[in-house]
């Protein structure tokens, strides 16, 4: 199994113990001993991989996706809290339409504190009736800048982007 400070993180897929075995072992025998022993470490392995794992779930709501950030580097000897590695929140927030060359604001409904951070904030339009799709932010000739606010979603763009439908705004955040 991959420890968190090595790159990805995969279960081993060979067998550890003989199947042919399995039908005729006697349940009281050390060999049965050691086959739960096992069983019971992969079954860990497969905990402890699948808990560091990013989920690719995108939701409308705070959601814990399995991110892990390096322990908050204000936590030092004297505070009480301890060390450990930060989750990372994920929502999805629907913007709907983009504005003709101006501002399109969402409430994000996150609560934001002193202890809030965000990690990534990105989004996608798409023109569902020519078929287009765009990243957000954008320079050129779809320019569009992205900001969050402590209470909002913020898109501006400097050209029509009106025919842009549908836009999702994906934010990434620690609260610690």
């Amino acid at each position: 199994m991959a420890m968190p400070q090595q790159y990805g993180a995969f279960v081993q897929t060979t067998n550890v113990w003989d199947v042919s075995q399995l039908q005729s072992i006697d349940v009281t025998s050390p060999e049965f001993k050691e086959l739960l022993l096992r069983l019971y470490q992969n079954i860990n392995s497969i905990a402890l991989v699948l808990n560091i794992k990013d989920t690719g779930m995108y939701q409308l709501s705070e959601f814990v996706n399995g991110q892990l950030f390096f322990p908050n580097p204000a936590n030092n000897s004297s505070t009480a809290q301890a060390a450990n590695d930060r989750q990372v929140l994920r929502k999805v927030i629907n913007i709907g339409a983009l504005s003709n060359a101006g501002s399109t604001t969402v409430s994000h409904g996150i609560t934001v504190t002193a202890n809030t951070t965000f990690t990534r904030i990105y989004a996608c339009a798409s023109n569902t009736t020519n078929k287009l799709y765009i990243p957000i932010p954008n320079s050129g000739a779809f320019d569009a800048s992205m900001e969050v606010t402590a209470t909002n979603v913020v898109i501006t763009t400097t050209v029509d982007l009106s025919g842009y439908n549908i836009c999702y705004a994906v934010l990434e955040y620690l609260q610690s």
